[in-house]
């Protein structure tokens, strides 16, 4: 995500996105059957999703919610592109919008996004819906705030459903102030309410998790997690240390799909990072990530964000970026190394 410490960080996060120079990037090819990242020259927070034989992509904007529409995820650069919702002025949820997600619950869409009333301590997650077959068509219309009853500062929502209930992760403060962001989850009743207690499941513990010094202090980070379901485990990644940092990286916890997913007891930390930065691969900061599926639903794919340089922290330089991961012999997902930038990949199978 961008910067979260104050708004001076906020301002200054703020004017790398719009000063950074434009990434150099490789164009994909549609001639043939390779690739290279990242897919679009900048490009914060990815997210991807399948539907109907096309992809749907979004990233943040900062102002808005914008959908890509592709039938090649690798060629996101000359795909349909729409901004289907822009908030109004003035309101709690004007402003700094990140990292949305485009999520189907029965036969309407949802996209999930924190936004804030111009400062970062109002940032809240909302949501908006939309009953079109295609995500890209139709009217999006607010739902308004998802907030369990503490109501404290929250962002980087991802929804999920284990054994027919739905349940929302997202970053958050544990009280009114900064200092440290933890992952949270609880059950929903529809697409818009939390009906349950909010359960911590993730807090920084391990020196990797805490690399967050600023000049307006220290800062420690887990947040954009996102969900992933594989055989009788659920697995919860979640980007740790401060996105100004390289030390940007994956981690993750884990339960069983049978396990009572609101007891904190049934979640376990691994005390490695899954994924993390590359400097002989050019690979910096690599983070707040997303999974989907090939079209033929034989290959898993990772879609995150990176810098191609040391120090470039929250701001434009981060692109988007996706490569294929396997599973290890005891269930465990195998993410292995970022791929360097214009490095040639096959594309997801069909």
């Amino acid at each position: 995500m961008n910067n979260r410490l104050s708004v001076m960080l906020i301002v200054a996060a703020s004017a790398a996105f719009l000063c950074a120079p434009v990434l150099s990037w490789s164009r994909t090819h549609a001639a043939n059957d390779t690739f290279a990242n990242p897919l679009l020259p900048t490009g914060a927070d990815p997210w991807v999703i399948t539907w109907k034989g096309n992809y749907y992509y979004m990233n943040t904007t900062g102002k808005n919610l914008t959908l890509w529409k592709t039938h090649d995820i690798t060629d996101l650069r000359d795909a349909e592109k729409k901004v289907v919702w822009t908030p109004e002025p003035g309101k709690p949820w004007s402003r700094g919008i990140w990292a949305p997600e485009l999520h189907r619950w029965g036969n309407k869409w949802y996209i999930y996004f924190a936004a804030d009333a111009g400062t970062n301590k109002t940032h809240r997650i909302y949501v908006v819906e939309n009953s079109s077959d295609d995500p890209i068509k139709g009217r999006w219309t607010l739902k308004g705030q998802v907030t369990d009853a503490t109501n404290k500062w929250a962002i980087d929502a991802d929804l999920f459903a284990v054994n027919g209930v739905h349940y929302l992760l997202w970053s958050g403060w544990k009280g009114d102030k900064n200092g440290e962001q933890d992952i949270f989850i609880a059950r929903m009743s529809n697409p818009w309410t939390i009906d349950s207690p909010r359960t911590l499941i993730s807090s920084p513990v391990f020196p990797w998790e805490k690399v967050g010094d600023t000049p307006a202090g220290h800062v420690n980070v887990n947040e954009g997690p996102e969900a992933l379901i594989h055989g009788n485990k659920v697995f919860v990644f979640f980007s740790a240390s401060g996105c100004w940092t390289d030390s940007y990286a994956l981690g993750a916890v884990v339960a069983s799909t049978n396990s009572n997913l609101l007891d904190p007891a049934s979640w376990k930390k691994f005390s490695h990072p899954f994924f993390n930065e590359d400097p002989k691969a050019g690979v910096y900061g690599p983070g707040h990530n997303g999974f989907f599926k090939s079209p033929d639903g034989k290959q898993d794919w990772i879609v995150y964000h990176a810098n191609p340089a040391p120090h470039d922290g929250c701001g434009a330089s981060r692109s988007p970026r996706i490569q294929p991961f396997t599973w290890k012999a005891d269930g465990t997902p195998d993410l292995g190394m970022p791929v360097p930038a214009g490095q040639p990949l096959k594309k997801p199978s069909n």
